[in-house]
């Protein structure tokens, strides 16, 4: 599976995810940051929301996940994982 993370520079909530994503060892998927500043329609539609994740189904479908809290622990965020992959 892949997971997509919209995040934008200089945001602390994105850093803090993407890093405890990268920890996660447990859960197979790819992870993809994407930048929203570097496209119009991404900032048009994420600009306010980020950090956002998404999953990515075998279709190619984006289907957006639950922001996890910030204050979740790499293990907490395994287990919400493991519920949407």
């Amino acid at each position: 599976m892949r997971l997509i993370l919209y995040s934008k520079p200089g945001c602390h909530l994105c850093e803090g995810l993407q890093e405890k994503l990268e920890q996660i060892h447990n859960v197979n998927f790819e992870l993809e940051v994407r930048d929203i500043t570097t496209r119009d329609d991404w900032f048009g539609a994420y600009q306010y929301e980020v950090p956002v994740l998404s999953i990515v189904s075998d279709s190619s479908t984006e289907q957006p996940i639950p922001r996890p809290s910030p204050r979740a622990s790499v293990s907490q965020l395994e287990q919400m994982l493991r519920k949407y992959l």
